[in-house]
């Protein structure tokens, strides 16, 4: 069966018709939208930044894990897992792409604390490259300062363990699928200006 395309090689020649099967396709390729970002932490385990102890997949997966030990919700936790997902295709970036990826479908202080998690992790080593380790105090008047300080003090910096028990990708799969298959930019799950922070630390010092 041939494959639906449209009659026009310009957008505004388009007709009604184009653009309702159009419509219907992008329905159908948004719902793929928690496979490709399987598929893309899949590819951290095989390629990604060299140099630490462990890749990138284990990195979001052990941050994962110790956001679901602390007790944390799903938002939370499925941040922490895909939080360096733009390492790949834009490492100068990666922050906001990751951001960007989640915004439509968590609250907005946990997609805010993914934006600025790079800036924030700067505390624990922008000493040593000569860059300012406090620039994110420019964010202090936030309501989600605190939340990303917590957010990269607790499961981000700490999570390059390579003897720290690391669930499968698979563990992860069903909270992943729950929330984007959720509906995009819908405020019962963005809740602008809703503060949860974190849970209270469950893990031994």
């Amino acid at each position: 069966m041939a494959e639906k395309v449209v009659s026009f090689t310009r957008m505004d020649e388009g007709t009604y018709e184009d653009y309702q099967m159009l419509a219907s396709l992008e329905h159908e390729y948004c719902d793929g939208t928690a496979d490709r970002i399987l598929g893309q932490l899949e590819g951290q385990g095989r390629e990604s930044l060299t140099g630490y102890k462990i890749n990138r997949l284990e990195h979001g997966l052990q941050s994962a894990a110790r956001a679901e030990y602390d007790g944390a919700d799903i938002d939370w936790i499925v941040a922490a897992l895909i939080h360096d997902i733009g390492d790949g295709l834009s490492p100068q970036n990666h922050d906001r792409m990751a951001a960007e990826i989640i915004r439509p479908y968590v609250r907005e202080e946990v997609s805010w604390v993914v934006e600025k998690h790079g800036i924030f992790q700067m505390k624990y080593y922008g000493h040593h490259y000569g860059w300012d380790a406090d620039k994110r105090d420019e964010f202090r008047d936030s309501p989600y300062w605190q939340s990303c300080a917590d957010f990269c003090e607790r499961w981000d910096q700490m999570s390059f363990d390579p003897d720290y028990p690391m669930p499968p990708l698979s563990h992860f799969e069903p909270m992943l699928r729950e929330v984007f298959s959720r509906k995009a930019w819908d405020e019962t799950h963005l809740k602008p200006g809703v503060v949860v922070g974190l849970p209270e630390d469950r893990h031994p010092r």
